[in-house]
């Protein structure tokens, strides 16, 4: 069980704290609308010598206690690297859509992607919208991700959710009950996947260009040091 507090920001602009306790994380893989999109990415994981998954989309079960909203996480050496994603999350206030990290070990992707991805990490934006006030644009909603490194900021991914699968179609295959959140998918990597040293940050961005508004969160990595 993890216990979050969102700031959940309505359309004028106003903010009101939620807590959510979430005892249940699910991500969604392979996630794509566009079949060439999804072959793209998975010819991306393959060049790190990660496996064609067996169907598309595919939901990998986590540790809810990986959701995290602080600024800085600890990671085992230099192979992992984050992912931007919207993320619903069930509260008793009704379904919230926020912006995190599906954070990943690169390494330990090659011989298993739900280990890799139960051995980070997820962070979460503090700030939250509801659903119901973005659902009759969705398709509309602009994800990006900064990377920033050696004292250089790049942008790493940036496109429309309508690339990927709606929000509501992955809610009719795994749907959420209340404390439970779900990563939606995400998009192709500009330049390629490339690890994250110590030091390293990663930028999150979700914009919605109806209501002018921007969801927004940043974290660093701490590296720990791989002993042999």
């Amino acid at each position: 069980m993890r216990q979050l507090s969102f700031n959940v920001i309505d359309r004028a602009g106003q903010g009101r704290a939620e807590h959510v306790e979430v005892g249940r994380l699910t991500i969604a893989g392979w996630a794509g609308r566009d079949q060439a999109a999804i072959e793209h990415h998975i010819a991306e994981l393959a060049e790190l010598g990660v496996k064609r998954p067996s169907t598309t989309p595919c939901f990998y079960r986590l540790g809810a206690e990986l959701l995290t909203q602080a600024e800085q996480i600890d990671v085992v050496g230099v192979k992992s690297s984050g992912e931007a994603e919207c993320v619903l999350v069930q509260s008793p206030a009704g379904l919230l859509v926020t912006i995190g990290s599906d954070h990943t070990d690169r390494e330990v992707e090659a011989y298993g992607v739900t280990v890799s991805k139960q051995v980070c990490p997820k962070p979460l934006a503090r700030d939250a919208w509801r659903f119901d006030e973005v659902a009759g644009h969705w398709d509309q909603l602009e994800l990006r991700a900064y990377a920033l490194a050696n004292g250089e900021r790049r942008v790493y991914q940036q496109g429309s959710v309508a690339s990927l699968l709606p929000a509501a179609d992955l809610l009719a295959r795994a749907p959420l009950a209340n404390g439970a959140a779900m990563f939606c998918g995400t998009l192709a990597v500009l330049g390629g996947i490339v690890g994250m040293a110590d030091g390293d940050a990663l930028e999150l961005e979700l914009h919605d260009p109806i209501l002018n508004r921007t969801l927004r969160h940043a974290y660093r990595v701490r590296a720990l040091p791989i002993v042999e």
